[in-house]
């Protein structure tokens, strides 16, 4: 079982919301997990905890009130600050649960010399931490930075929920923590829960489970879009990506529709170079491109010159919409491809395609079943089990990564298998395949090979879904442009 970072624990929590488990669930597994924990300890005795108003304190609630079941426990609460700001749903709900729960004391304080007056720090044979959720960075602030120094220093057996508050999951700098007898963590063992050394903080690890849907891990939802690379306040033209996208010469449309959707996924600049008796027709589609004409009517090797410029000076090259499969011109993708740093290979382009690439640029294929099965040398099993493998095979002895389309998406680096199913029959019409190509050379841009091309799928099908309610079979690929926006917006 592979351990995982803080930010994939939430993108999981929030892709178990998108299939319907209320995170109320979550939070009362969790807490539940932790009273066990307790009396797994002591079957009778004093136990403190320490709340703050984050997700891990709604969990140090749910434990306090299934304690408090057992009069052989003597339950006391403080929450760090008022109730009234509580930041979460969940929390609020949980806390709003303890006055009808027989515990003996709930107390709110958020001075921290009123911390240090509370005369039972070092009367407790259990105190829980719940100050300091995994998503705090830095040093804390006060009453937690006080309530971490009176938590060390009672004497008392300390359990952390998920992580010692002030200790970074994800393994980055220490500057004040809990130091912990036992770390009682969910779902999956974090990162920085097993780097050498981190039994100082943590103490003893465990690892328990809380109920998380099998699926809201192994496909992709909008949790993971929540981890990708944002655009910051102060960032300057280009800094969000820049976008080369080869294409065109046996068609017109494909590379037109990739641009649009690459500019509507968040990309600063694309630049369009395609062969220039379709240049101006490309053009027209928006004054949003930037289309440089390329000498003669399909890429040919002649075009290397000026393209290794462009190629040098754009974030991610996407090569294939539109191209044809003319001799000159495949054999001009297998010069180009070793270019680039980042590449996504689509469409005709992965009939000149020469694997692995030995040059230790980033790929991305996202062929269809019929391109994947030439590029394997083998049938595409119905399967979906045997699907994966294949794909997980391919993927990691070429070292790429494949988006397979189809009813179910694979996407897979070879270390790493997903799945999507966002997606629907309206999106046989062409140029849907251009369009994925587009989102994903955006994504790619601010983000590694596999959270591209996971979300690219995600947001291409869930655009297509969105654009089927209003469509239905008639649904064109400027329309799934044209809601791909709306997608990025319900998460962000």
């Amino acid at each position: 079982m592979f351990s995982i970072t803080s930010s994939k624990m939430r993108s999981i929590d929030a892709n178990c919301a998108y299939l319907g488990l209320d995170p109320l669930q979550l939070m009362e597994n969790a807490g539940a997990a932790i009273a066990r924990e307790i009396m797994s300890k002591i079957s009778s005795g004093k136990v403190l905890f320490v709340a703050g108003r984050g997700n891990n304190g709604g969990d140090a609630f749910v434990a306090a009130r299934h304690l408090a079941l057992y009069e052989s426990y003597d339950v006391r609460i403080i929450l760090l600050g008022h109730s009234s700001r509580i930041r979460t749903r969940e929390s609020k709900h949980n806390f709003s649960l303890l006055k009808n729960s027989g515990i003996g004391e709930i107390r709110e304080i958020s001075d921290s010399s009123e911390l240090v007056s509370y005369p039972c720090w070092n009367d407790m044979d259990i105190i829980v931490d719940g100050v300091l959720g995994s998503g705090i960075k830095g040093i804390p602030r006060e009453p937690e930075s006080t309530a971490i120094d009176l938590i060390n220093s009672s004497g008392s057996y300390i359990i952390s929920i998920d992580s010692p508050s002030g200790y970074d999951l994800d393994g980055g700098d220490v500057t004040k923590s809990v130091i912990a007898s036992l770390t009682v963590t969910f779902h999956r063992m974090k990162t920085g829960l097993e780097i050498p050394g981190c039994e100082r903080y943590t103490g003893a690890v465990k690892v328990v489970p809380i109920g998380v849907c099998r699926d809201a891990e192994e496909y992709v939802g909008p949790g993971d879009l929540m981890v990708l690379g944002q655009r910051r306040n102060d960032a300057h033209k280009g800094n969000s990506g820049r976008i080369l996208i080869i294409g065109g010469g046996a068609y017109y449309g494909a590379p037109a529709l990739s641009s649009m959707a690459a500019l509507r996924t968040g990309a600063d600049i694309v630049t369009v170079a395609v062969p220039e008796n379709v240049a101006d027709t490309v053009s027209s589609f928006s004054p949003d491109l930037i289309v440089v004409p390329l000498m003669g009517n399909r890429l040919n090797p002649d075009n290397i010159p000026e393209l290794k410029g462009l190629i040098t000076s754009h974030d991610v090259t996407v090569i294939g919409p539109g191209l044809g499969r003319d001799q000159g011109t495949l054999a001009t993708v297998e010069q180009l491809v070793p270019l680039c740093k980042k590449a996504v290979i689509d469409a005709d382009a992965l009939y000149g395609l020469t694997l692995p690439v030995k040059s230790g640029g980033k790929i991305i294929l996202t062929p269809h079943s019929a391109e994947f099965s030439r590029l394997c040398g083998e049938e595409v099993p119905r399967g979906l089990d045997e699907k994966k493998d294949i794909v997980s095979r391919f993927a990691g002895d070429k070292s790429v990564t494949v988006a397979l389309k189809g009813n179910i998406d694979v996407i897979s680096d070879g270390l790493y298998t997903r799945l999507n199913r966002t997606g629907n029959a309206g999106m046989t019409v062409g140029g849907t395949g251009d369009v994925l190509t587009g989102i994903t050379g955006a994504l790619f841009a601010m983000n590694d090979a596999m959270e591209a091309a996971s979300c690219a799928v995600f947001i291409s099908g869930a655009a297509g879904d969105l654009a089927f309610e209003e469509k239905g079979f008639g649904l064109l690929a400027t329309d799934i442009i044209d809601r791909i926006t709306d997608v990025i917006l319900k998460v962000f």
